[in-house]
């Protein structure tokens, strides 16, 4: 077992048992502070944040692979991020020990602990990624087969293809936005049921999508592809992904090529990014696949994880956030290590800060369904708020916040928090 992943660590930073951000976890994001606009990078433990553009000027890591590389002083994640798993190992290491409740080096010394340990709250998280791809698959069975029920027919709900290879389409990346940004209700071309032409104007069929995203880290070559179990490789870490949709767009526009308008307008993903390496402990069995995947799909150990995920819905009249879906990232077909693999296969390349994200992750119950499509059974089911309210589809206002953690023996590994709010659309 990696000694940063050992559940009786103990750091001499205050954090509760409940908190996502336990020393086993040790994520990486960009904050900026409430008094300089100007970014740092940054890893959290309870409720703080450590200045890793900081410490990495006073030689913390000056014995590990990055010193000298300055890798902390930027304005994103990428320059560490291409590095590779030896660099993340020994600077996650050098992080553990800096926090272990045995170490005086920063615990000690008043006038450091107050420059680099920063109460969360004094600090807004940013995107902390320069992405310059994104690709979202379609991985989930369950959604894939409720769904396609929904179009096809339960006979015909999966393509004769799903079964036999991850399904994706390339998304928009210069429409992702981190957490706590609102979005405008979109506006398109939609085509109403018993209408004779096409109407434009705001999307009245609004959902939420729930996945799961992976950050590329070292890039790949055009031309080589990256086999299923080398690909925790090039895999830095992972987040929440809420990948919006407009769902009458999409149902008049994606024949023949699937999503366009219907999902460019907003994909909201988390601010922390959590490593591999603090989810190794939580690795699981994924499904059984059948038939058996081709053989550049085959994996020979268990890749996938137990990562409990939640959705909540705050209308606009409330306080209160109520807890609507309940699944976990354990559900999927296909793992993440399947996804990069069949991606980079025919040789396409990879780039550092490519975003993987899962597609919509429901489970077998009605409780685990990942959107108000499945959820309300494309509103035919609407589902009922302890306000009373009902919802079919969001409404404006609304805000979606997914969360999702790892349960460890006393402590957990989380995500912290993908939220967004549902703004009316803009008048012109």
């Amino acid at each position: 077992m990696d000694e940063t992943t050992d559940a009786k660590l103990r750091s001499w930073v205050d954090v509760s048992t409940d908190s996502h951000f336990p020393i086993q976890n040790l994520p990486y994001g960009v904050a900026i502070r409430n008094s300089d606009q100007k970014p740092i990078l940054v890893t959290a433990i309870g409720d703080s944040v450590l200045n890793l553009t900081e410490i990495e000027k006073r030689g913390v890591f000056s014995t590990t692979e990055i010193a000298g590389k300055n890798v902390f002083q930027g304005s994103s994640l990428n320059d560490f991020m291409s590095l590779g798993r030896g660099a993340w190992k020994t600077v996650r290491q050098a992080l553990s020990r800096l926090f272990q409740a045995d170490n005086p080096a920063i615990r000690d010394n008043e006038d450091l602990k107050n420059k680099v340990l920063i109460p969360a709250s004094e600090v807004e998280m940013v995107m902390p990624v320069s992405i310059g791809d994104y690709t979202d698959f379609y991985s989930s069975r369950e959604h894939a087969t409720n769904v396609g029920t929904l179009i096809r027919g339960p006979e015909k709900a999966l393509m004769p293809n799903w079964r036999h290879l991850p399904v994706a389409y390339h998304g928009r990346a210069s429409s992702i936005i981190i957490s706590g940004t609102p979005l405008h209700r979109p506006k398109g071309q939609t085509f109403p049921k018993d209408a004779h032409a096409p109407v434009f104007g705001p999307s009245n069929v609004l959902d939420f999508e729930l996945e799961m995203g992976f950050f590329v880290g070292p890039a790949s070559k055009l031309g080589k592809s990256i086999s299923v179990n080398d690909a925790i490789d090039h895999i830095f870490g992972m987040v929440l992904v809420n990948d919006w949709s407009a769902r009458d767009i999409q149902t008049w526009e994606y024949q023949p090529l699937g999503p366009f308008l219907a999902k460019n307008f907003g994909t909201t993903i988390s601010p922390w990014i959590v490593t591999m390496d603090a989810l190794a402990p939580f690795k699981c069995p994924a499904p059984e696949q059948d038939p058996k995947p081709l053989s550049y799909l085959r994996s020979e150990s268990d890749r996938t994880y137990d990562i409990h995920l939640e959705v909540n819905l705050t209308p606009e009249s409330s306080d209160t956030s109520e807890t609507i879906v309940r699944s976990n990232f354990n559900y999927l077909y296909w793992d993440v290590h399947q996804q990069l693999a069949h991606h980079t296969v025919t040789g396409c390349n990879v780039r550092t800060g490519d975003l993987m994200a899962s597609g919509t992750i429901s489970g077998p119950a009605k409780k685990n369904r990942g959107s108000l499509l499945e959820l309300t059974w494309r509103g035919e089911e609407p589902i009922t708020l302890s306000s009373g309210e009902t919802r079919k589809f969001l409404q404006d206002g609304d805000t979606v916040t997914l969360t999702g953690w790892c349960q460890g023996d006393g402590y957990r590994i989380g995500f912290g928090k993908c939220a967004g709010k549902i703004l009316p659309a803009i008048k012109e």
